[in-house]
C-alpha cells in the first residue's frame, strides 16, 4: 500500500477604495509591463543561459511598489507567440482586474495589450503572475513582486524581498526540461526543480551588521515545492501571513514552512559575530541544512530592545460571524496513489481512465476543471464556512482570489488570515470567510500541475 504524505512525513522529510483612487486622465499612458521572452543566468556560471518568458526581461519581473491606497496602473504587453494575463495575487481588487483568463477577462493575445488599473487597499507582500497556462507561464518565468508600503512602516534598518523559486533545467542546453505537462508531474506532487534560487540566482548572499535588524519579505514563487526552512544567526518574528498582518507577532522558535504562492514577512534581528554563520536555510530531502540565503556579517550596529510592534491592521478584516455562516464540504480527489473512480469533466461524467487520456487527473468535489456553473453563489456579506478534505496522497496549497479566509480550529477559534492554504492528505481543516468582494472569483490549487489538470473551480458573489 502506498505510504500518504501527512504533515509530519513531509515536514521531516523536505529538504474598501481609497479617497487617492482618482480616475486616470486620458492622456496618461500606463507604464508597459512587457511579456517577452529573454536570456537569463539562471544556472551557475559556467552553465549555458536560460531561455525565459519574462516580464521586461529579468527574473523575477520588476518590482512594483506603491503606498497603501495607491494606484496602480499597468498595460501588459504581449510580446509572447502564446496568449497570456496577468493576476495579480492577493490583492483584494475589482474582479475586472484580477486576470484570471477565461473568468474575468479574455487573455491577451500575441502582439495584445491590456490595460491593468486598480486601487491597493491592504499594505503588505503580494506577487503577480501569469494566468493564462500558469504551470507553464509561471513556470518559464512569467511573475514579479508587489509591494504595498503601511502608511506607518515598522522601525528596522532595512527591508528585503527573497523570492523563493526553482527551476526544472537540462545541465546541458540551460534550458527548461520538456514536456511541462509531463504525466508524472502532473499526477503526482507537481513540477518541481533541480536548481532551487532567490531573486533568480542560484546562489543568493547578503551582507549585514550584528544587531541590524531586518524585515524579510519571503515569496514562494515555485511551481510546487514546499520550502521548509529556518533561521541561522538570527533571532526573528513572523508579522503577516500572506500580506496580512498578524495581530501578535510570533517568535520564530523552528520551522517555517511555506507553501507555493504563500508570503511570510519576518522581522529579524542578526546576532552572530562577524565570521560567524548566519542566513536563511533549507531542510533537503535527507534531513540536511542546506544555506538558502547566506549572510556574511561584518561590523555592529546597537541592537534594538525588545519584540518588534505588530504591523498596522488592514482595513475591513474583521472576523467572519460563523453563526450566520452557510457551511460547503470541498473534497480533493485524484492523482497517482490515491486515484478516483469518476468526475464530470465538460459536463460529461467519465471514468478515472477516460480523465487521464483527457489530461485530467484531479478533481474538487466531483468536478474535473471549470465548470460553467459556480461551485458556490453568495449574496454580498454572507459568511462561507468550508471543510477541505484531502482525499489524495499529496499536499495541496489551495488559494481563493479575491479575498482573504480564516482556519477554523477545532475549539471555533479562528487563525490568522490567508489567501492559500496548505492540506496535508486526511488531514480535514475548515476555513471561514466573509464573501464581501462581488464577482467570480477561482478556487485552485497553486501546485499549479494540479491546477492545470483538474483541480480548479471558481465561486461568485453577487
Amino acid at each position: 500500500m502506498a505510504t500518504l504524505i501527512t504533515r509530519r512525513t513531509f515536514c521531516a522529510g523536505l529538504g474598501g477604495v481609497s479617497a487617492l483612487a482618482l480616475a486616470r486622465p486620458a492622456w496618461a499612458a500606463p507604464q508597459a509591463l512587457t511579456a517577452r521572452k529573454a536570456q537569463v543566468q539562471l544556472a551557475p556560471e559556467g552553465y549555458p543561459m536560460t531561455e525565459v518568458w519574462s516580464y521586461d526581461g529579468t527574473i523575477p519581473g520588476p518590482l512594483i511598489r506603491v503606498p497603501q491606497g495607491g494606484r496602480v496602473a499597468r498595460q501588459l504587453v504581449n510580446q509572447l507567440d502564446v496568449p497570456t494575463s496577468v493576476h495579480w495575487h492577493g490583492i483584494r481588487i475589482d474582479n475586472a482586474m484580477d486576470g484570471v483568463s477565461g473568468l474575468t477577462q479574455e487573455p491577451a493575445p500575441p502582439g495584445g495589450v491590456f490595460d491593468y488599473d486598480f486601487v491597493v487597499p491592504d499594505a503588505g507582500t503580494y506577487w503577480y503572475h501569469a494566468h493564462k497556462n500558469s504551470m507553464e507561464q509561471v513556470g518559464r518565468g512569467l511573475s514579479g513582486v508587489l509591494i504595498v508600503d503601511e502608511t506607518t512602516p515598522p522601525e528596522v534598518d532595512r527591508d528585503e524581498v527573497l523570492v523563493l523559486d526553482d527551476w526544472l533545467l537540462d545541465p546541458d542546453t540551460g534550458g527548461f526540461v520538456e514536456p511541462f505537462d509531463h504525466p508524472m508531474m502532473m499526477s503526482h506532487g507537481g513540477r518541481t526543480g533541480n536548481l532551487i534560487g532567490v531573486n533568480g540566482r542560484y546562489l543568493s548572499e547578503m551582507a549585514a551588521k550584528t544587531g541590524e535588524r531586518l524585515r524579510l519579505r519571503l515569496i514562494n514563487a515555485a511551481n510546487a515545492r514546499i520550502f521548509v526552512l529556518q533561521l541561522e544567526g538570527m533571532a526573528g518574528w513572523t508579522v503577516a501571513l500572506d500580506g496580512m498582518p498578524l495581530d501578535a507577532v510570533q517568535e520564530v522558535s523552528g520551522q517555517i514552512v511555506i507553501a507555493p504562492a504563500q508570503r511570510v514577512d519576518l522581522i529579524v534581528d542578526v546576532t552572530a559575530a562577524q565570521g560567524q554563520s548566519a542566513g536563511l536555510l533549507m531542510q533537503m530531502d535527507d534531513d540536511s541544512l542546506q544555506a538558502l540565503v547566506e549572510v556574511s556579517v561584518a561590523g555592529n550596529l546597537t541592537a534594538r530592545d525588545g519584540v518588534p510592534k505588530p504591523l498596522p491592521a488592514n482595513p475591513n478584516t474583521a472576523l467572519p460571524d460563523l453563526s450566520q455562516a452557510r457551511h460547503f464540504d470541498l473534497v480533493m480527489e485524484g492523482g497517482a496513489m490515491a486515484g478516483m473512480e469518476s468526475a464530470v469533466y465538460l459536463g460529461e461524467s467519465l471514468d478515472f481512465r477516460s480523465l487521464i487520456e483527457r489530461g485530467q487527473y484531479w478533481a474538487l468535489s466531483g468536478q474535473a476543471g471549470m465548470s460553467d456553473t459556480p461551485f458556490a453563489r453568495f449574496e454580498r456579506g454572507e459568511v462561507a464556512r468550508m471543510t477541505l478534505t484531502n482525499r489524495t496522497a499529496f499536499p495541496h496549497a489551495m488559494h481563493l482570489h479575491g479575498m482573504h479566509f480564516r482556519q477554523v480550529n477545532a475549539d471555533g477559534t479562528m487563525g490568522p488570515l490567508r489567501d492559500t492554504i496548505l492540506s496535508f492528505p486526511q488531514e480535514p481543516l475548515e476555513i471561514a470567510f466573509t464573501a464581501d468582494n462581488p464577482g467570480k472569483w477561482l478556487l485552485h490549487c497553486h501546485m499549479l500541475a494540479h491546477a492545470a489538470s483538474g483541480m480548479n473551480t471558481w465561486i461568485e458573489v453577487a
